[in-house]
């Protein structure tokens, strides 16, 4: 059976965007991006809260992205190959390719997808991860944790959700971002 893995960056006091919906904290550097790219690369298909899926759709729709570096370029392709489920009950349709849109999140339709998957997925969006939280689909978290605090914003993991975690990694950026790789504990 496929992983289902929650990737997210997070602020150094656990928010995914700031008070004001901003997550410009979080610029990749080379460093950065050669090892995200790496940590995807054998991902299957992402499912996306429908917001992070607008602002991931770019590596598709916007070419100029991926003709910045051999990097981005590399991270573009990564991200165009692997199928996508976009969950949006405002979208009328998706502007990429290899993705599909789902109006609700069915944590049924997600054990079929992990029970039938030849790869992992990943699921991004903290809304959209809460409810595989709760459902107790997740099976491992990559947090990746920038050296700022925003005061405030959406946190990165749920609230009201009690789950013990195994660090199986860590990695400390340049940069100061930390990644730390944790499995659920069952």
């Amino acid at each position: 059976m496929a992983k289902l893995i929650y990737v997210t960056n997070v602020s150094l006091d656990g928010y995914i965007e700031d008070e004001h919906g901003r997550f410009d904290w979080t610029p990749p550097d080379d460093e950065y991006l050669a090892f995200i790219t790496d940590l995807v690369r054998p991902i299957g298909t992402y499912l996306y809260g429908r917001r992070l899926y607008e602002s991931m759709s770019l590596w598709e729709t916007e070419p100029t992205l991926a003709e910045q570096s051999k990097l981005t370029a590399d991270f573009a392709d990564v991200w165009q190959t692997a199928d996508k489920v976009a969950y949006s009950t405002t979208l009328d349709a998706t502007s990429t390719a290899r993705t599909r849109l789902e109006r609700s999140f069915d944590p049924a339709s997600v054990r079929a997808m992990k029970a039938s998957a030849t790869s992992d997925l990943t699921i991004g969006g903290a809304h959209l991860a809460a409810q595989a939280f709760q459902a107790g689909l997740i099976d491992e978290c990559h947090l990746l944790i920038h050296p700022i605090l925003t005061g405030g914003g959406k946190p990165g993991l749920p609230s009201g959700t009690r789950i013990g975690l195994e660090l199986l990694s860590s990695r400390r950026f340049s940069s100061g971002v930390a990644s730390l790789h944790y499995r659920i504990r069952t």
